[in-house]
């Protein structure tokens, strides 16, 4: 057995130290405690000191403080984009709506092995400039166009590759996501949006943009479901056999006046599914009618306010006074579209101008119900300040200096979508627990199938 005894609380941490011995009356013990407290009272006078000098230069020099001391006292930078990207840091954009899968299409042929997108892309998308931007999820828009207005067959019969075409955006999305898997994570639901983020990469979901490519089918709704689409937007710029859409131009005919009865039953599954519910280019109808019929919250993935610029693809005041959380309101957020046609008159689109819409809709329902929906890679031209996804902090930036507090910047980049997105998920656990089963209904028109009385 060894002599040493055993460590107790009060034996000296550092090794090798011996305490001086005491004298037989405890005077040694007694000195030794007078001491230990002398410096104690040192140090805490010396801390006390620089604490209240610390105090004095911040209260009475705060307008000379550079940015870079602003952190040690948790406050954000003066200059608004060192702010900006403070917040970003720590809450990065969600943007609802990029057209990356498009672009592969019309300039690569879908083939992920001739895409670098580690190296400067043809549009406003690839790597460095996603993480130059602060960027920590985007909704990958697998697109396929529709007919012109007042071009589609009135029954939406028309035989077309819409569905294919989906699939194969669906295929060229996962396949960019799987090449670079320390940037991209698959993600199908909220927790995988956090644990991206959480991880340093960029949370990859894919959203359906129009009604017209489910080829008038709840069962190729549910497909795609089950490749991980999370949102499917109503109509594109062409009517389909479950909504009417507000076209480009000012004047669409309206087909069912909002939505078909078909159009309410895929409400119903796509809120059973958890899939989101999204009114851009629906008519104001189709909007009006889905935020009532929806149980979920929805959102519009790349809308502005046509109060700010008057076009039918922007959201107007009595649709937005829909969104909230009072009675005869749902839970929604308005994801601001880049687009210049979208935004301002010609020539005068640029950051500004983006934020007067971010405010606009705030004012009107909240700023708890706004976003960021670029549509980059959709758009030929962009505005000035916001050229491309590196550019984000700048609009956050222009908010903060109109401001808006740390909180409310980071609902805009993307929380205010993530808790919409928790929202729709709650009921869809909520309709599955009760029982509610798959939807079965076949689109009235169809005559290749026979009819089943249930």
């Amino acid at each position: 057995m060894s002599s040493q005894t055993t460590p107790t609380e009060t034996s000296s941490l550092l090794p090798g130290h011996r305490s001086q011995p005491e004298g037989e009356d405890g005077h040694g013990k007694a000195t030794h405690s007078e001491s230990n407290l002398r410096t104690r009272g040192i140090v805490w006078g010396a801390l006390t000191i620089l604490l209240f000098a610390g105090l004095v230069l911040f209260v009475g020099f705060q307008h000379v403080l550079e940015d870079r001391f602003y952190p040690l006292f948790g406050l954000l930078p003066k200059d608004p984009i060192l702010a900006a990207l403070a917040i970003m840091e720590k809450a990065p954009v969600i943007d609802g709506h990029i057209d990356l899968p498009f672009l592969t299409r019309l300039r690569f042929a879908n083939n992920a092995s001739a895409i670098d997108m580690e190296s400067r892309m043809p549009g406003h998308v690839d790597i460095p400039r996603l993480r130059q931007g602060k960027v920590g999820g985007f909704f990958w828009s697998v697109y396929m166009d529709c007919l012109a207005p007042g071009k589609e067959d009135r029954d939406f019969l028309t035989p077309n590759w819409s569905v294919r075409d989906t699939l194969e955006q669906i295929d060229i999305a996962r396949l960019l996501m799987k090449k670079y898997p320390e940037t991209f994570h698959f993600a199908t639901g909220s927790d995988d949006i956090k644990f991206a983020i959480q991880h340093g990469k960029i949370a990859s979901l894919m959203g359906v943009e129009g009604g017209h490519q489910l080829g008038n089918s709840l069962a190729v709704l549910r497909q795609y479901h089950a490749l991980g689409v999370r949102y499917v937007t109503l109509t594109h710029t062409c009517h389909n056999a479950f909504a009417d859409s507000c076209g480009f131009e000012p004047g669409m005919i309206p087909r069912h006046h909002g939505l078909s009865s078909l159009g309410r039953t895929l409400i119903e599954e796509m809120n059973r599914l958890g899939v989101l519910i999204d009114l851009s280019h629906t008519s104001d109808a189709t909007a009006a009618q889905a935020l009532n019929y929806s149980k979920a919250p929805v959102i519009w993935s790349h809308s502005s306010a046509r109060a700010v610029h008057d076009v039918p693809r922007n959201v107007p005041d009595n649709v937005l006074r829909l969104i909230g959380t009072k009675e005869g309101q749902k839970d929604a957020v308005v994801m601001v579209n880049f687009a210049p046609f979208f935004v301002a008159e010609p020539g005068q689109a640029n950051v500004q101008a983006v934020a007067d819409h971010v405010e606009h809709i705030a004012a009107i329902a909240g700023k708890q119900h706004v976003g960021i929906g670029s549509d980059y890679d959709g758009i030929d031209s962009v505005p000035v300040g916001l050229e491309d996804v590196s550019k984000y902090p700048a609009l956050i930036a222009e908010l903060y200096k109109r401001g808006w507090n740390k909180y409310e910047l980071a609902g805009l980049a993307g929380a205010n979508l993530l808790r919409v997105f928790q929202g729709a998920e709650k009921i869809s656990r909520e309709l599955q627990a009760a029982g509610q089963q798959p939807a079965y209904d076949l689109y009235r028109k169809r005559k290749d199938i026979p009819r089943m009385e249930l």
